[in-house]
């Protein structure tokens, strides 16, 4: 098991020589700095906390600088906790980058849904909604609460509220590209949270050995001129 911490830039579209088209989600990481190892003797179970993403002093409290110190790094705005890691191949105050993951790999990538408010039933659990007519008077209501025995709402039924802003999982991602120089993870298909939010990216529970083949992409890197060679030749002439 391995992890780290990324920013979702947005989505995008790559191609492969064989001409087909995959979509991925572009996660930029900055370098992660392991802030703490967790044993099982010492807390009860083994995990590596990750701070990424440096803000400046002025804006971190006294023990939140106190904490990222014993590691000899500067504070961080996010600090976030991998199990089931081998905390005997991590030490405090290491670096991780992008490079700890290849192209074909299977993933875990967790995020924050988009927040969409205090939302109804149609929207919120994609009910249908009543005629529209004018005499109808019932339109987007919530309908039938239950029935009249129980004289209450029966828990669990679904109800208009808060919809979005919570914790989602997408599992069994692949990874398409990792590109060490840009610092950037390309992730096939749509990952969960709006553009610059933070996301985790972890290896696949299910498939942690599962490994598919690495997809021959399309480089649209500007390809030098080719100079030519010019070989001065000397005539000479016999009179």
């Amino acid at each position: 098991m391995k992890g780290i911490l990324g920013k979702k830039v947005g989505m995008t579209q790559v191609f492969t020589k064989e001409g087909k088209l995959i979509p991925v989600t572009v996660i930029e990481v900055e370098p992660n700095v392991v802030t703490q190892i967790k044993t099982v003797e010492k807390d009860g179970y083994d995990a590596i906390q990750l701070g990424t993403d440096t803000i400046r002093e002025k804006l971190s409290t006294k023990p939140e600088l106190g904490h990222t110190k014993k590691a000899n790094t500067t504070p961080k705005r996010f600090l976030r906790e991998i199990r089931g890691v081998n905390v005997n191949d991590y030490t405090l105050g290491q670096t991780l980058g992008v490079d700890i993951f290849e192209a074909g790999e299977i993933v875990d990538v967790t995020g924050t849904s988009k927040g969409k408010g205090f939302q109804g039933v149609i929207k919120r659990h994609n009910q249908s909604r009543g005629p529209m007519g004018h005499g109808s008077q019932y339109h987007r209501g919530v309908g039938s609460l239950g029935t009249m025995l129980p004289m209450h709402v029966i828990k669990g039924k679904k109800m208009p509220g808060q919809m979005g802003n919570v914790r989602r999982t997408v599992q069994n991602l692949e990874v398409v590209s990792v590109d060490t120089e840009n610092s950037v993870i390309l992730v096939k298909g749509n990952v969960p949270g709006p553009k610059k939010s933070l996301v985790m990216i972890r290896t696949a529970v299910k498939k942690p050995d599962a490994k598919k083949e690495a997809a021959n992409l399309i480089s649209y890197k500007e390809a030098e001129p080719e100079v030519a060679e010019t070989t001065s030749t000397e005539e000479t002439t016999e009179e």
